[in-house]
């Protein structure tokens, strides 16, 4: 094995976390969250209406991006593998990945251009995606087949720990608490201004420069497989995909394993999208107590996804994911059946800190099973192909992935608006977890051979 090229694998996924941590998560979501449902009740909203209508513009906005990941994924997959080419389509997502995140900082908490914030949000997000599929197309070819899961499972973990770092940073060096200082006790460096939340709104440009900073390593240490270059065709790439889509009627495992990843990705997407605007809305923490949540849930994913990671090479993948999705069937039960008020139908004391305890778990729950998930995820794709045909493995993969990417996002906005409740707007991720439980019986855990 070419430890170095892994070690270069791997700082992608540290370069790359900071997006899920910093903005999808724990900072720029519940600061989204605050002041949307701030700006609405400037407007003469209740509180519960405001919070309601911030939570659906954000799964709006969230589904939008969502359905364009879903039209062009496939697309460029295809035409990536029959050009032979990858790390072009890297550079370029990259480019959307360090524009989107650095938009963010426009977000002004008076008169906020809410529709810009969503829009650059999307474009970041496209980014990250689009560069992960090329990325994770490289990984059959690092290691013999029995490393891939520890190699799958380290990368989350180091990834999560850069998304602790970046977190950490974030809260004791930019993010204003209520008083106006960071964790630290000092104001925002750089002279930032906590009066115009100058500190927290820097989590963008933040997540762009600590992208661009990190994936040097990336791009020095990881060489694509040498392969025929072949010039970028739209035809056959399309003729490619569709052959691809067509080979799953008689690849009975691979058909159901692609479908119930599909919907255990789009569910977990889903959590890790509205963790933070839940946290912000209805338990109203501020950003800087959603920091501190964040960094307990970061630290126990790297250490559940580095462990799940061990259990994969010695157990294989399938025993991980089942345990995994059971334990986020249970979180999205709890947080449905959870306020400030009550739990589970009973009542709470009031100024009870429960909710605020057991959201604490729930959030370290998300992080640590939904890393590992993700881990063995990605080996059992590669016990589903072969090194010489990867890319057209992870091309499926990715179609899978992103194909229902805006069904969660879309469930939970219209849940939340029929309802009037953000609590009962999460109710439909259960149904699609235990979905996706039903689909792995007819997945063969070792995979199944090419025909």
């Amino acid at each position: 094995m070419d430890r170095k090229r892994i070690w270069g694998w791997w700082f992608f996924d540290w370069a790359s976390q900071p997006f899920a941590t910093l903005l999808l998560t724990f900072i720029f979501s519940i600061y989204f969250a605050e002041v949307a449902k701030t700006n609405f009740i400037a407007i003469g909203d209740s509180a519960t209406i405001a919070g309601a209508r911030a939570q659906s513009l954000w799964g709006y906005g969230l589904s939008i991006t969502g359905i364009v990941i879903a039209v062009f994924a496939p697309i460029l997959g295809a035409l990536a593998d029959t050009s032979g080419r990858r790390m072009v389509w890297i550079w370029l997502f990259s480019a959307f990945y360090v524009a989107g995140s650095a938009g963010l900082w426009f977000l002004t908490p008076s008169q906020p251009p809410l529709i810009l914030a969503v829009t650059c949000f999307g474009i970041g997000m496209i980014g990250m995606e689009f560069a992960t599929i090329f990325t994770n197309a490289l990984l059959p070819g690092l290691a013999p087949r029995d490393e891939i899961g520890r190699i799958s499972g380290t990368g989350y973990a180091f990834g999560y720990v850069g998304g602790v770092v970046s977190l950490a940073i974030m809260l004791l060096l930019f993010a204003e608490t209520p008083r106006g200082d960071t964790l630290l006790g000092i104001p925002p460096i750089f002279g930032l201004d906590p009066e115009l939340r100058e500190g927290t709104r820097f989590v963008g440009p933040f997540t762009a420069l600590w992208y661009i900073l990190f994936m040097i390593p990336f791009f020095l240490w990881v060489r694509e497989p040498r392969l025929e270059r072949r010039p970028v065709r739209l035809g056959p790439a399309l003729r490619d995909l569709w052959r691809l889509i067509a080979s799953l009627g008689h690849r009975a495992s691979l058909r159901n394993w692609l479908l119930s990843s599909m919907l255990s990705r789009d569910a977990l997407n889903a959590l890790y999208g509205f963790g933070g605007v839940y946290a912000g809305t209805v338990l109203g923490w501020p950003v800087f107590l959603a920091g501190v949540f964040g960094v307990v849930s970061a630290i126990s994913a790297a250490i559940l996804s580095w462990i799940g990671g061990r259990a994969d090479r010695r157990f294989g993948p399938m025993p991980v994911i089942v345990a995994c999705t059971l334990v986020l069937t249970l979180v999205c039960c709890i947080v449905v059946s959870m306020d400030r008020t009550s739990l589970f139908g009973v009542p709470l004391a009031a100024g009870s800190r429960v909710p605020d305890a057991l959201f604490f778990l729930c959030g370290a729950l998300i992080g640590g099973a939904g890393g590992a998930l993700q881990a063995s995820s990605r080996t059992l794709m590669v016990r589903h192909t072969t090194e010489a045909r990867a890319t057209e493995g992870f091309g499926l993969y990715a179609l899978s992935g992103k194909a229902t990417a805006f069904l969660a996002p879309l469930l939970i906005a219209v849940t939340t608006d029929l309802t009037g409740n953000q609590r009962l707007g999460i109710s439909p991720l259960i149904v699609i977890f235990l979905l996706s439980l039903v689909l792995l019986l007819w997945v063969k855990p070792e995979g199944e051979p090419e025909q």
